[in-house]
């Protein structure tokens, strides 16, 4: 069972042969550091799983770059509101390090439904807790200090600390990078 295959079965509840099957519809795909999983303006034809690597999701402002997610191994990347109803992406995603993906296409996707008939409750599933993860990001942004947000994101990625430039990270945590560097130095002391 590769990575993708038990993160389905373990999130999801699907059967062995059902986690097989919608497996087999993704394609590896190789994305070097610095280039584009996606682009602003163009339409997101594709939902990936990260194997490995690290992507980042962000605008680019009049004024500034905002980061809005920082994806690393065990989650799925893709402009969701693009993938699903079809639209132009509003976001960047770039590879920060090398990056593996298991890569699913729409098309590819839509034909789910026929190979496991239960696959539109999943679908709501998966749905819901990327639903529930936004949910949980604006709640941490408008009720957590700047300090404790810093200490969460620690606190669940650690790693991404010495791997991702600390300024998408402040940006990431809706702080300068001033902020995140004071929070930095009293943390560490």
């Amino acid at each position: 069972m590769n990575e993708l295959e038990s993160y389905i079965h373990h999130h999801f509840g699907i059967s062995q042969d059902d986690c097989q099957k919608v497996s087999g519809l993704f394609k590896p795909e190789v994305i070097e550091k610095g280039n584009y999983f996606l682009r602003t303006g163009k339409f997101c034809n594709k939902l990936s799983f990260i194997e490995s690597g690290i992507l980042r999701v962000f605008v680019k402002l009049p004024e500034k770059e905002v980061t809005q997610w920082i994806g690393t191994a065990g989650y799925f990347i893709t402009d969701l509101q693009g993938f699903m109803f079809r639209n132009t992406s509003r976001f960047d995603i770039q590879a920060l390090t090398p990056t593996r993906l298991f890569t699913i296409d729409y098309e590819a996707y839509l034909t789910m439904g026929r190979l496991v008939p239960k696959w539109h409750e999943f679908e709501k599933l998966f749905t819901g807790k990327c639903f529930v993860m936004m949910e949980n990001r604006i709640m941490d942004l408008i009720s957590l200090t700047a300090e404790d947000r810093y200490q969460k994101l620690f606190e669940q990625n650690r790693e991404l600390f010495n791997q991702v430039p600390l300024q998408y990270l402040a940006s990431m945590l809706g702080m300068t990078p001033e902020t995140f560097s004071r929070i930095r130095r009293k943390m560490v002391s």
